[in-house]
This record gives C-alpha cells, structure tokens and sequence, in this order.
C-alpha cells in the first residue's frame, strides 16, 4: 500500500469508530499527575514498553523541555469494557505543517517511541482495535494528525501493534548488538579488538585512581553531569556541531532523569564512566530495563588521555558489564557513526506512521511523510550524506 492510500484509508477508518475492536473508551488526560496511576500500572512486568516510555523518564522531559517548548500533554488511554487499562500512549499536542498534531512526549531525547501495552492486549491487538483506538482519538477533534516517530517494530518478545497501522521506514535505522545468552566475550568484542583496546587501556591503567563504575550515588552522579556540560560544549564546537545540551531546559531535563532512582536500583538514565584521580576520562549514558541497554549522550575528555581512544574503552566495558547481567541486547542509538559499527553489527528496524485524523491533518501528514521519505534518502546514499555533512559545516 503506498503511503497516499495508506493516508486514505486511515481517513475512512478514523470517520467510522468501529465498535469491533476490544477498547470499549479512551480518555485523554491533559495532566501528567492525573495519568500517573495508570501509567505506573502499566510499567510493571505485565506490561510492554520501553524505558524511554518510564513515567521517570518523561516527567521531568515534560517539566523541562515540552513545557517549554509550547507542547501540552495529549496522553490517551484506552479501556476495555471494566475499565481495565489496556494501552497508554504518552503523547504531546503542538503545531506542525499548519495542523494540531499529536507526536510521542521526549522529542528528539527518547531513541524510541512506543505505547505503554497490556502484554496480553498487545500479542493479540487486531487493526480493528486500533481503529477504534484512532477512531476515538478522532473523535474528541483536538489532534488533526498522529506523527509517531521513531517507533521499533519489536520490543523484546513482542511485535509493536502500532505496526499495523500505514508506516514507512524511520530516516536512519539503529545499530544493535544482539547477546545471546552465555555469550562468550570475544563474540561480542573480538580478539583481535580487544587486543587492540588493551593496548591503549595499559597507558590509561598507570594513571593514579584509573577505573571504570557506573555512577550510583548522588554525588558521583552530579559530578559526572557537571564534567559533561562543562566538556560536552567544547567537543561539539571542535566538530561544528551545535551545541544541543544548552537548549532551554535540557540540562535540568537530564540531571532531574539521572536522580530518578528505579525501584530495582537503576535510574532513569544510568551513567557509566571511566575516570583517574585527575580527571573524568569519558562517560555513556542511557537507559536499562534488565534485557536492553541503550545508549543516549557520550563524550570524553579533551586531555591528552582522550587519544588512547577511552570512548572505545569504556564501550567494551558497558558491552562485558550488561552481558554479564543477562541482557540480551545493546544500541548505541539511532544513526551511523563510524564507531557504532565496530561494536553493532545488525541493524534494526524502526518505522514512522503519519496518520491524519481531519482534512487538514491528511495535508500535513502528507507532508511529513514526504520529508522523511527525503531524509531517508539522503542518510542512505552516502554521496547525498557526505554533501549534507559539508554544507551543514559551512553553515557552522
């Protein structure tokens, strides 16, 4: 189906609320606080969402940066007919290309985007439940489109229902590093890799205090946070990227995230680090959910020490550190940096949908589905990506 007919056939759906599907009502609860609840229910092990989906993740991202940034909370939950909550989508609703429309809350800091999902509800979700589901959201004439971005097309076990819905592939797809269980090491990280890190790590290992940790208290973690704003700035001016960490509220945004503590002892965004006595080497931070970890920001020192590669080092330790624990998967985030592949090997697949829920909703999905459509072309051809990569840092 192409995109134009999936748009046209969204539109006849959205008209109908059919009543064949299992979500019996839906509220859309425009405060954080109010869904809270619900959204805590829907995070236990019963459930089917990523952690970029945690109520911990995005309170503060809300507080901080869609407050901000003029977006008000659209969070819609549906039921079944006992008020059971089977699916919780956290979105916001701003403008875009002319039209209201309603995307996932985290913006450009959640690497993925899913509903919160009853496991049960979500292995057996049919596209007459998600009519209805869209039918409803519709209905309330609030939201013109649904831009759903960035959306995997499995999760652990488990498909992501929203796939049935009309999409098309996301403009980048995310590396991935699949564990299998009782890996060895030299499967994840080669030899011959490793060999060469060792190399580097020996000048690092003279250094006075030199060890890797994950941060776990309050003041290791303010004092990783406070070295990474201060050097992050400086390395991103070096490459003539700008500096994305001093948008209005981001800062607060991570440091209110890395201070949530989960009840199984992890935060909301975890920091691993490599650090002597002197100095903090290099740091990654992401987010775990005991079977995947997913990298979000990195950067390392501007000393000296920065050309014994410690990035590298530090991602052969995170990468023996979760398969020790028994996770199953790692990303290094969506995109194609160079260094992402000498540890990620596969690649996953992550999908769009546009869907229009008015007239003016199927121009602006239109729209969007068209850019994407053009981005993905260019960060495929590595001709087109090259020329975009010049101009952006003559414009620098």
């Amino acid at each position: 189906m192409t995109m134009a007919a999936a748009i046209e056939d969204q539109t006849a759906h959205a008209n109908a609320w059919p009543k064949a599907g299992r979500i019996a009502d839906i509220d859309i609860v425009r405060d954080l606080a109010a869904a809270e609840v619900v959204w805590r229910s829907l995070e236990g092990a019963h459930a089917s969402f990523t952690p970029y989906q945690r109520f911990d993740f995005l309170e503060p991202w809300q507080r901080e940066v869609g407050a901000r940034e003029g977006l008000a909370p659209f969070i819609a939950i549906g039921f079944d007919a006992n008020r059971r909550p089977l699916v919780l989508l956290p979105l916001v609703l701003g403008s875009a290309y002319g039209a209201r429309c309603a995307s996932f809350m985290g913006g450009k800091h959640s690497t993925f985007n899913m509903a919160l999902w009853d496991r049960d509800f979500a292995a057996s979700v049919t596209r007459a439940d998600l009519d209805g589901l869209i039918a409803a959201i519709s209905k309330r004439a609030e939201a013109d489109v649904l831009a759903l971005h960035r959306q995997p097309a499995r999760w652990r076990d488990l498909a992501n229902p929203l796939a049935l819905l009309p999409h098309q592939p996301s403009a980048n797809d995310c590396p991935l590093l699949t564990i299998e269980p009782g890996a060895a090491p030299t499967t994840l990280v080669s030899n011959s890799f490793r060999r060469r890190l060792k190399g580097k790590e020996r000048k690092l290992q003279a250094l006075p205090g030199y060890r890797y940790f994950r941060a776990s208290s309050e003041a290791e973690i303010t004092r990783l946070l406070d070295w990474f704003f201060r050097v992050k700035p400086q390395r991103m001016a070096e490459q003539k990227l700008p500096n994305v960490f001093a948008d209005p509220g981001i800062e607060d945004f991570i440091r209110g995230a890395c201070a949530r503590q989960l009840a199984d002892g992890r935060h909301a965004i975890d920091i691993h680090a490599l650090e002597c006595d002197e100095e903090v080497i290099a740091i990654f931070a992401g987010v775990a959910d005991g079977y995947r970890y997913s990298m979000m920001f990195n950067t390392y020192t501007m000393s000296p020490n920065a050309k014994y590669s410690p990035g590298l080092i530090l991602m052969r330790d995170i990468i023996d550190h979760y398969a020790g624990q028994q996770y199953r998967a790692l990303d290094l985030g969506i995109g194609s940096d160079d260094y992402k592949r000498l540890f990620c090997k596969d690649d996953e697949p992550i999908f769009d949908s546009f869907i229009p829920l008015s007239q003016r909703g199927k121009l602006a999905a239109g729209a969007m589905s068209g850019v994407n459509r053009a981005k993905r072309l260019v960060k495929q051809n590595p001709a087109l990506l090259d020329m975009a990569q010049r101009l952006r840092g003559a414009f620098s």
